[in-house]
């Protein structure tokens, strides 16, 4: 009876000095080492990032979102000039203030502009010009103007003016109602005289305007209209 090849021995070659096949201990041994060397595909999809300290967990899909921003470059082109360093857990290394770090990746997820009011504008425009996200410092910028046209303006203040009229006079003062005037209210005030063989009844009207008459530095003067508005309340 013949008698196989020591144990812990390599079998020896086949016909033609071929190697014969590999046990089915060493087929699995193998097998085993390429798949912890190839990790999952839907582990690959997910970034880490470390900015300043702060962890942040993204998809590739969502950084990638600007393909000329740095974030794509980093993560997904993974360019070596960007000296992509990473820290012992994987994360990539950004040294910038995650404090403002998040209204960016927020952008990039949902496309809309979110700032909480503990923070500066000027900073989230700061890093958005770092990370390169054009559409972002659009969106940043005009919201800075917007607040800017708004605080010079200063608030909007209103000059109230009260005029006595008849009965009969009453279309005559809303026709008159123009150049920003506005009707507030009207207050009966009863009979006062006899007019022929009616009493006529009299009433206070109240009106409004807003008081900052000027628009991009030049002072408009009130018109006709509102000159005998302003005459009529004086009178009061």
């Amino acid at each position: 009876m013949a008698e196989g090849p020591p144990r812990g021995r390599t079998p020896s070659p086949g016909p033609g000095g071929a190697p014969g096949p590999p046990s089915p201990r060493a087929a699995g041994a193998a097998a085993g080492s390429a798949g912890a060397l190839s990790p999952p595909a839907a582990a690959s999809k997910w970034v880490r990032l470390n900015v300043g300290g702060t962890y942040f967990v993204s998809t590739r899909q969502t950084l990638c979102r600007e393909p000329k921003s740095f974030l794509c470059r980093l993560c997904c082109q993974d360019g070596p000039e960007l000296g992509s360093d990473k820290d012992e857990t994987g994360a990539y290394l950004i040294d910038r203030d995650p404090t403002y770090f998040g209204p960016i990746l927020n952008y990039l997820r949902h496309g809309k502009l979110i700032i909480n009011k503990e923070l500066a504008e000027e900073g989230v425009l700061e890093e958005a010009e770092f990370y390169n996200i054009a559409s972002l410092v659009r969106l940043v910028k005009e919201r800075i103007r917007d607040n800017e046209n708004r605080t010079s303006q200063g608030p909007v203040k209103h000059v109230y003016r009260v005029l006595q009229c008849q009965e009969e006079e009453l279309t005559q003062m809303v026709s008159t109602m123009s150049d920003g005037w506005k009707f507030e209210q009207l207050i009966s005030i009863g009979s006062s005289y006899n007019y022929g063989n009616e009493d006529q009844a009299e009433f206070l009207c109240v009106v409004s305007r807003e008081l900052n008459n000027s628009t991009n530095g030049i002072v408009k003067e009130p018109s006709e209209k509102a000159k005998i508005l302003q005459e009529r309340g004086s009178r009061m």
